[in-house]
Protein backbone atom coordinates (compact mmCIF):
# COMPACT_ATOMS: atom_id res chain seq x y z
CA UNK A 1 0.00 0.00 0.00
CA UNK A 2 2.73 2.44 0.89
CA UNK A 3 4.41 1.93 -2.49
CA UNK A 4 1.13 2.45 -4.35
CA UNK A 5 0.30 5.47 -2.24
CA UNK A 6 3.65 7.00 -2.97
CA UNK A 7 3.23 6.85 -6.76
CA UNK A 8 0.70 9.73 -7.02
CA UNK A 9 2.86 11.79 -4.66
CA UNK A 10 5.92 11.12 -6.79
CA UNK A 11 3.93 12.08 -9.88
CA UNK A 12 2.89 15.37 -8.31
CA UNK A 13 6.50 16.10 -7.34
CA UNK A 14 7.70 15.38 -10.87
CA UNK A 15 4.98 17.63 -12.29
CA UNK A 16 6.05 20.46 -9.99
CA UNK A 17 9.68 20.03 -11.00
CA UNK A 18 8.74 20.09 -14.70
CA UNK A 19 6.60 23.18 -14.17
CA UNK A 20 9.43 24.96 -12.35
CA UNK A 21 11.95 24.14 -15.08
CA UNK A 22 9.57 25.19 -17.82
CA UNK A 23 8.94 28.49 -16.04
CA UNK A 24 12.69 29.07 -15.74
CA UNK A 25 13.34 28.34 -19.43
CA UNK A 26 10.40 30.35 -20.75
CA UNK A 27 11.22 33.27 -18.44
CA UNK A 28 14.89 33.33 -19.48
CA UNK A 29 14.03 33.22 -23.20
CA UNK A 30 11.38 35.92 -22.91
CA UNK A 31 13.51 38.30 -20.84
CA UNK A 32 16.33 37.96 -23.36
CA UNK A 33 13.98 38.89 -26.21
CA UNK A 34 12.70 41.90 -24.27
CA UNK A 35 16.28 42.95 -23.39
CA UNK A 36 17.24 42.87 -27.08
CA UNK A 37 14.14 44.89 -28.01
CA UNK A 38 14.94 47.35 -25.19
CA UNK A 39 18.50 47.77 -26.47
CA UNK A 40 17.38 48.42 -30.05
CA UNK A 41 14.63 50.80 -28.93
CA UNK A 42 17.14 52.74 -26.83
CA UNK A 43 19.60 53.00 -29.71
CA UNK A 44 16.84 54.21 -32.02
CA UNK A 45 15.71 56.78 -29.45
CA UNK A 46 19.25 58.14 -29.13
CA UNK A 47 19.72 58.39 -32.89
CA UNK A 48 16.39 60.20 -33.28
CA UNK A 49 17.42 62.72 -30.65
CA UNK A 50 20.85 63.25 -32.22
CA UNK A 51 19.17 63.98 -35.57
CA UNK A 52 16.70 66.35 -33.93
CA UNK A 53 19.43 68.16 -32.04
CA UNK A 54 21.49 68.50 -35.21
CA UNK A 55 18.53 69.85 -37.20
CA UNK A 56 17.30 72.21 -34.46
CA UNK A 57 20.18 73.33 -32.20
CA UNK A 58 18.95 74.77 -28.94
CA UNK A 59 15.59 73.00 -29.01
CA UNK A 60 16.82 70.74 -26.19
CA UNK A 61 16.86 73.75 -23.85
CA UNK A 62 13.06 73.66 -23.99
CA UNK A 63 12.32 70.02 -24.79
CA UNK A 64 14.63 68.24 -22.35
CA UNK A 65 13.57 69.95 -19.07
CA UNK A 66 9.88 69.72 -20.01
CA UNK A 67 10.08 65.98 -20.76
CA UNK A 68 12.18 65.39 -17.61
CA UNK A 69 9.44 67.06 -15.56
CA UNK A 70 6.67 65.21 -17.40
CA UNK A 71 8.29 61.79 -16.99
CA UNK A 72 9.04 62.48 -13.31
CA UNK A 73 5.43 63.55 -12.73
CA UNK A 74 3.96 60.49 -14.48
CA UNK A 75 6.34 58.16 -12.67
CA UNK A 76 5.63 59.55 -9.21
CA UNK A 77 1.90 59.84 -9.85
CA UNK A 78 1.19 56.41 -11.33
CA UNK A 79 4.36 54.27 -11.17
CA UNK A 80 6.33 55.37 -8.07
CA UNK A 81 8.49 52.24 -7.85
CA UNK A 82 9.58 52.60 -11.49
CA UNK A 83 11.78 55.62 -10.74
CA UNK A 84 15.55 55.50 -10.85
CA UNK A 85 17.77 52.55 -11.70
CA UNK A 86 15.71 49.44 -10.99
CA UNK A 87 18.44 47.52 -9.17
CA UNK A 88 17.43 48.86 -5.71
CA UNK A 89 13.86 47.75 -6.39
CA UNK A 90 14.97 44.19 -7.11
CA UNK A 91 17.06 44.18 -3.93
CA UNK A 92 14.03 45.37 -1.98
CA UNK A 93 11.86 42.65 -3.54
CA UNK A 94 14.35 40.03 -2.36
CA UNK A 95 14.21 41.47 1.16
CA UNK A 96 10.38 41.58 1.35
CA UNK A 97 9.13 37.97 1.60
CA UNK A 98 5.52 39.10 2.14
CA UNK A 99 5.45 40.74 -1.30
CA UNK A 100 7.82 38.40 -3.13
CA UNK A 101 6.86 38.50 -6.78
CA UNK A 102 3.38 39.86 -6.08
CA UNK A 103 3.90 43.49 -5.11
CA UNK A 104 4.49 46.46 -7.42
CA UNK A 105 8.29 46.35 -7.20
CA UNK A 106 8.59 43.74 -9.94
CA UNK A 107 5.14 43.79 -11.53
CA UNK A 108 4.65 43.83 -15.29
CA UNK A 109 2.92 47.21 -14.95
CA UNK A 110 6.02 48.65 -13.32
CA UNK A 111 8.25 46.96 -15.90
CA UNK A 112 6.27 48.53 -18.77
CA UNK A 113 6.54 51.96 -17.14
CA UNK A 114 10.28 51.45 -16.69
CA UNK A 115 10.70 50.52 -20.34
CA UNK A 116 8.71 53.49 -21.67
CA UNK A 117 10.17 55.97 -19.16
CA UNK A 118 13.77 55.05 -19.96
CA UNK A 119 13.15 55.32 -23.71
CA UNK A 120 11.50 58.71 -23.17
CA UNK A 121 14.58 59.92 -21.30
CA UNK A 122 16.86 58.79 -24.12
CA UNK A 123 14.59 60.55 -26.62
CA UNK A 124 15.51 63.89 -25.05
CA UNK A 125 19.20 63.25 -24.38
CA UNK A 126 18.99 62.02 -20.79
CA UNK A 127 22.25 60.50 -19.55
CA UNK A 128 20.74 57.14 -18.66
CA UNK A 129 21.60 53.51 -19.24
CA UNK A 130 19.36 50.53 -19.97
CA UNK A 131 21.17 48.04 -17.75
CA UNK A 132 19.63 48.85 -14.35
CA UNK A 133 16.12 49.06 -15.84
CA UNK A 134 16.75 45.74 -17.62
CA UNK A 135 17.41 44.12 -14.23
CA UNK A 136 14.01 45.23 -12.89
CA UNK A 137 12.19 44.42 -16.13
CA UNK A 138 13.80 40.96 -16.30
CA UNK A 139 12.93 40.17 -12.68
CA UNK A 140 9.33 41.22 -13.39
CA UNK A 141 9.13 38.98 -16.47
CA UNK A 142 10.53 35.95 -14.65
CA UNK A 143 8.16 36.51 -11.72
CA UNK A 144 5.17 36.83 -14.09
CA UNK A 145 6.05 33.60 -15.89
CA UNK A 146 6.34 31.77 -12.58
CA UNK A 147 2.91 33.08 -11.58
CA UNK A 148 1.55 31.89 -14.94
CA UNK A 149 2.98 28.41 -14.35
CA UNK A 150 1.81 28.50 -10.71
CA UNK A 151 5.36 28.04 -9.44
CA UNK A 152 6.35 29.66 -6.10
CA UNK A 153 8.40 32.83 -6.50
CA UNK A 154 11.45 32.52 -4.27
CA UNK A 155 14.46 34.75 -3.72
CA UNK A 156 16.31 32.62 -6.25
CA UNK A 157 13.73 33.35 -8.93
CA UNK A 158 14.05 37.12 -8.45
CA UNK A 159 17.84 37.05 -8.22
CA UNK A 160 18.13 34.86 -11.31
CA UNK A 161 15.87 37.17 -13.29
CA UNK A 162 17.91 40.24 -12.36
CA UNK A 163 21.23 38.53 -13.06
CA UNK A 164 20.04 37.30 -16.44
CA UNK A 165 19.00 40.87 -17.21
CA UNK A 166 22.57 42.12 -16.68
CA UNK A 167 23.91 39.29 -18.83
CA UNK A 168 21.46 40.02 -21.64
CA UNK A 169 21.98 43.79 -21.53
CA UNK A 170 25.77 43.67 -21.83
CA UNK A 171 26.23 40.20 -23.40
CA UNK A 172 28.33 39.37 -20.33
CA UNK A 173 27.15 36.07 -18.77
CA UNK A 174 29.91 35.82 -16.16
CA UNK A 175 29.21 39.37 -15.02
CA UNK A 176 25.57 38.42 -14.52
CA UNK A 177 26.55 35.63 -12.14
CA UNK A 178 29.06 37.85 -10.33
CA UNK A 179 26.49 40.64 -9.97
CA UNK A 180 24.01 38.22 -8.43
CA UNK A 181 26.60 37.08 -5.89
CA UNK A 182 27.97 40.50 -5.06
CA UNK A 183 24.92 42.76 -5.19
CA UNK A 184 21.54 41.05 -5.43
CA UNK A 185 21.98 38.12 -3.03
CA UNK A 186 22.79 38.65 0.62
CA UNK A 187 23.04 34.88 1.11
CA UNK A 188 23.98 32.98 -2.03
CA UNK A 189 22.92 29.38 -1.56
CA UNK A 190 23.84 26.55 -3.89
CA UNK A 191 20.30 26.15 -5.25
CA UNK A 192 20.18 29.86 -6.06
CA UNK A 193 23.56 29.59 -7.78
CA UNK A 194 22.34 26.82 -10.07
CA UNK A 195 19.18 28.75 -10.89
CA UNK A 196 21.15 31.92 -11.66
CA UNK A 197 23.61 30.14 -13.92
CA UNK A 198 20.81 28.35 -15.79
CA UNK A 199 18.88 31.59 -16.38
CA UNK A 200 22.02 33.44 -17.47
CA UNK A 201 23.04 30.62 -19.83
CA UNK A 202 19.62 30.44 -21.51
CA UNK A 203 19.28 34.22 -21.92
CA UNK A 204 22.87 34.33 -23.24
CA UNK A 205 22.16 31.64 -25.82
CA UNK A 206 19.08 33.52 -27.06
CA UNK A 207 21.05 36.77 -27.28
CA UNK A 208 23.89 34.96 -29.06
CA UNK A 209 21.50 33.45 -31.58
CA UNK A 210 19.79 36.76 -32.39
CA UNK A 211 22.61 39.32 -32.08
CA UNK A 212 25.68 37.17 -32.69
CA UNK A 213 28.84 36.84 -30.62
CA UNK A 214 29.72 40.49 -30.14
CA UNK A 215 31.97 42.30 -27.64
CA UNK A 216 30.12 45.27 -26.19
CA UNK A 217 32.90 47.86 -26.56
CA UNK A 218 34.96 45.95 -29.11
CA UNK A 219 38.21 44.15 -28.42
CA UNK A 220 40.84 46.21 -26.57
CA UNK A 221 44.26 44.88 -27.54
CA UNK A 222 46.38 47.57 -25.90
CA UNK A 223 48.22 46.83 -22.68
CA UNK A 224 50.63 48.56 -20.33
CA UNK A 225 54.19 47.67 -19.33
CA UNK A 226 54.76 46.81 -15.68
CA UNK A 227 56.25 50.25 -14.92
CA UNK A 228 53.14 52.01 -16.21
CA UNK A 229 50.80 49.55 -14.48
CA UNK A 230 52.40 50.28 -11.10
CA UNK A 231 51.80 54.00 -11.63
CA UNK A 232 48.49 54.15 -13.49
CA UNK A 233 46.49 51.52 -11.57
CA UNK A 234 46.85 53.20 -8.13
CA UNK A 235 46.16 56.62 -9.64
CA UNK A 236 43.06 55.39 -11.48
CA UNK A 237 41.90 53.57 -8.33
CA UNK A 238 42.25 56.62 -6.09
CA UNK A 239 40.74 59.12 -8.54
CA UNK A 240 37.99 56.73 -9.65
CA UNK A 241 37.09 55.92 -6.05
CA UNK A 242 37.14 59.60 -5.12
CA UNK A 243 34.91 60.82 -7.96
CA UNK A 244 32.71 57.71 -7.90
CA UNK A 245 32.30 58.05 -4.14
CA UNK A 246 31.23 61.68 -4.55
CA UNK A 247 28.61 60.62 -7.11
CA UNK A 248 27.27 57.88 -4.82
CA UNK A 249 27.33 60.18 -1.77
CA UNK A 250 25.28 62.78 -3.68
CA UNK A 251 22.55 60.27 -4.57
CA UNK A 252 22.44 58.75 -1.08
CA UNK A 253 22.33 62.19 0.54
CA UNK A 254 19.48 63.30 -1.68
CA UNK A 255 17.54 60.18 -0.70
CA UNK A 256 18.16 60.29 3.06
CA UNK A 257 19.65 63.60 4.21
CA UNK A 258 17.61 65.68 6.65
CA UNK A 259 19.37 68.92 5.73
CA UNK A 260 16.68 71.61 5.20
CA UNK A 261 17.82 72.34 1.64
CA UNK A 262 17.68 68.65 0.68
CA UNK A 263 14.30 68.22 2.36
CA UNK A 264 13.00 71.18 0.34
CA UNK A 265 14.27 69.62 -2.90
CA UNK A 266 12.56 66.32 -2.09
CA UNK A 267 9.33 68.18 -1.37
CA UNK A 268 9.23 69.57 -4.94
CA UNK A 269 10.15 66.58 -7.16
CA UNK A 270 8.67 67.95 -10.39
CA UNK A 271 10.50 71.27 -10.12
CA UNK A 272 13.64 69.32 -9.25
CA UNK A 273 13.23 67.17 -12.37
CA UNK A 274 12.69 70.29 -14.51
CA UNK A 275 15.86 71.86 -13.09
CA UNK A 276 17.81 68.66 -13.67
CA UNK A 277 16.56 68.56 -17.26
CA UNK A 278 17.74 72.13 -17.75
CA UNK A 279 21.19 71.20 -16.43
CA UNK A 280 21.35 68.22 -18.81
CA UNK A 281 20.30 70.45 -21.72
CA UNK A 282 22.85 73.17 -20.92
CA UNK A 283 25.63 70.62 -20.49
CA UNK A 284 24.62 68.98 -23.77
CA UNK A 285 24.84 72.27 -25.62
CA UNK A 286 28.18 73.21 -24.00
CA UNK A 287 29.66 69.76 -24.72
CA UNK A 288 28.46 69.93 -28.34
CA UNK A 289 26.37 66.82 -27.82
CA UNK A 290 28.95 64.48 -26.31
CA UNK A 291 27.12 64.30 -22.97
CA UNK A 292 23.80 63.17 -24.48
CA UNK A 293 22.57 59.61 -23.97
CA UNK A 294 24.69 56.70 -22.83
CA UNK A 295 27.99 58.00 -24.24
CA UNK A 296 28.66 54.64 -25.87
CA UNK A 297 30.16 55.93 -29.12
CA UNK A 298 32.64 58.28 -27.44
CA UNK A 299 33.63 55.62 -24.92
CA UNK A 300 34.29 53.05 -27.63
CA UNK A 301 36.37 55.62 -29.52
CA UNK A 302 38.50 56.38 -26.45
CA UNK A 303 39.07 52.67 -25.80
CA UNK A 304 40.40 52.27 -29.33
CA UNK A 305 43.08 54.89 -28.62
CA UNK A 306 41.38 57.85 -30.31
CA UNK A 307 40.83 61.17 -28.57
CA UNK A 308 37.85 63.28 -27.59
CA UNK A 309 37.48 66.62 -25.89
CA UNK A 310 39.10 66.62 -22.45
CA UNK A 311 35.87 68.06 -21.09
CA UNK A 312 33.97 64.88 -22.00
CA UNK A 313 34.42 63.27 -18.57
CA UNK A 314 33.41 66.30 -16.45
CA UNK A 315 30.45 67.12 -18.70
CA UNK A 316 29.29 63.51 -18.70
CA UNK A 317 29.58 63.40 -14.90
CA UNK A 318 27.40 66.49 -14.56
CA UNK A 319 24.79 65.19 -17.01
CA UNK A 320 24.65 61.75 -15.38
CA UNK A 321 24.36 63.16 -11.86
CA UNK A 322 21.59 65.55 -12.90
CA UNK A 323 19.71 62.77 -14.71
CA UNK A 324 20.01 60.40 -11.74
CA UNK A 325 18.84 63.09 -9.29
CA UNK A 326 15.76 63.84 -11.43
CA UNK A 327 13.96 60.72 -10.21
CA UNK A 328 12.96 59.64 -13.70
CA UNK A 329 13.45 56.01 -14.82
CA UNK A 330 16.91 55.14 -16.08
CA UNK A 331 20.10 53.37 -15.07
CA UNK A 332 23.63 54.59 -14.36
CA UNK A 333 25.73 51.63 -15.56
CA UNK A 334 26.51 52.75 -19.11
CA UNK A 335 26.82 56.48 -18.29
CA UNK A 336 29.18 55.61 -15.42
CA UNK A 337 31.42 53.69 -17.80
CA UNK A 338 31.46 56.75 -20.05
CA UNK A 339 32.38 59.05 -17.17
CA UNK A 340 35.16 56.62 -16.29
CA UNK A 341 36.40 56.71 -19.88
CA UNK A 342 36.59 60.48 -19.68
CA UNK A 343 38.49 60.20 -16.41
CA UNK A 344 40.85 57.69 -18.02
CA UNK A 345 41.50 60.10 -20.88
CA UNK A 346 42.51 62.79 -18.39
CA UNK A 347 44.86 60.35 -16.63
CA UNK A 348 46.34 59.36 -20.00
CA UNK A 349 47.53 62.95 -20.48
CA UNK A 350 50.05 62.30 -17.69
CA UNK A 351 51.44 59.25 -19.51
CA UNK A 352 51.78 60.32 -23.16
CA UNK A 353 54.15 57.47 -24.06
CA UNK A 354 51.83 54.68 -22.89
CA UNK A 355 48.78 53.12 -24.57
CA UNK A 356 45.90 55.55 -24.06
CA UNK A 357 43.21 52.90 -24.59
CA UNK A 358 44.55 50.75 -21.76
CA UNK A 359 44.65 53.74 -19.42
CA UNK A 360 41.08 54.64 -20.38
CA UNK A 361 40.08 51.10 -19.43
CA UNK A 362 41.57 51.55 -15.96
CA UNK A 363 39.78 54.87 -15.58
CA UNK A 364 36.51 53.17 -16.47
CA UNK A 365 36.85 50.42 -13.90
CA UNK A 366 38.11 52.82 -11.24
CA UNK A 367 35.11 55.11 -11.53
CA UNK A 368 32.59 52.29 -12.04
CA UNK A 369 33.84 50.40 -8.98
CA UNK A 370 33.80 53.66 -7.04
CA UNK A 371 30.12 54.19 -7.85
CA UNK A 372 28.65 50.70 -7.44
CA UNK A 373 31.18 49.30 -4.88
CA UNK A 374 31.15 45.86 -6.54
CA UNK A 375 34.79 45.27 -7.55
CA UNK A 376 34.39 41.64 -8.65
CA UNK A 377 31.48 42.52 -10.93
CA UNK A 378 33.42 45.52 -12.24
CA UNK A 379 36.45 43.41 -13.20
CA UNK A 380 34.42 40.67 -14.87
CA UNK A 381 32.12 43.05 -16.72
CA UNK A 382 35.03 45.11 -18.06
CA UNK A 383 36.93 42.00 -19.10
CA UNK A 384 33.91 40.57 -20.93
CA UNK A 385 33.00 43.88 -22.59
CA UNK A 386 36.50 44.49 -23.95
CA UNK A 387 38.19 41.04 -24.05
CA UNK A 388 41.21 42.76 -22.40
CA UNK A 389 42.44 39.67 -20.58
CA UNK A 390 46.02 40.91 -20.49
CA UNK A 391 44.82 43.74 -18.22
CA UNK A 392 43.21 41.50 -15.60
CA UNK A 393 45.76 42.21 -12.83
CA UNK A 394 45.73 46.02 -13.06
CA UNK A 395 41.94 45.88 -13.39
CA UNK A 396 41.69 44.01 -10.09
CA UNK A 397 44.14 46.35 -8.38
CA UNK A 398 42.30 49.44 -9.60
CA UNK A 399 38.85 48.12 -8.66
CA UNK A 400 39.87 47.10 -5.14
CA UNK A 401 41.57 50.41 -4.45
CA UNK A 402 38.62 52.37 -5.86
CA UNK A 403 36.23 50.39 -3.65
CA UNK A 404 38.34 51.22 -0.58
CA UNK A 405 38.58 54.94 -1.38
CA UNK A 406 34.87 55.20 -2.24
CA UNK A 407 33.92 53.50 1.05
CA UNK A 408 35.72 56.26 2.94
CA UNK A 409 33.61 58.89 1.14
CA UNK A 410 30.28 57.06 1.02
CA UNK A 411 30.23 54.26 3.63
CA UNK A 412 26.86 52.99 2.42
CA UNK A 413 26.84 51.04 -0.83
CA UNK A 414 24.77 52.98 -3.34
CA UNK A 415 22.21 50.39 -4.42
CA UNK A 416 21.76 49.04 -0.89
CA UNK A 417 21.13 52.54 0.47
CA UNK A 418 18.65 53.37 -2.29
CA UNK A 419 16.83 50.03 -1.91
CA UNK A 420 15.66 51.06 1.57
CA UNK A 421 13.33 53.59 -0.08
CA UNK A 422 11.28 50.71 -1.46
Amino acid sequence: MSRKASLPTLGRLNAKVIQARMAAVVGAVLLSLVAIAFTRSGELAQHLFFRLDHAHPGLALILTPCVFAGVAFATRRWFPVARGSGIPQVMAAVEKPDEKGYGPLISLRTAAAKYVGTIAMLLVGGSVGREGPTVQISAAIVAAIHRLFKVPITNGVIIAGGAAGIAAAFNTPLAGVAFAIEELAAAFEQRVAVFVMAAVMISGLVSLGLDGDYIYFGMVTQSLPLRAMLLVAPLAGVLGGLVGGIFARALVSLAWSRHPAVVTLRAHPILLAFGCGMVVALVGVLSKGTSWGTGYETTRMLLSGDTASLTFGPFKFAATLATAISGAPGGIFAPSLSVGAGLGQLIAQMFPRDAAGAIVLLGMIGYFAGVVRAPLTAVIIMTEMTAARSMILPLFATALLADWVSAAICPQKLYHALSRQF
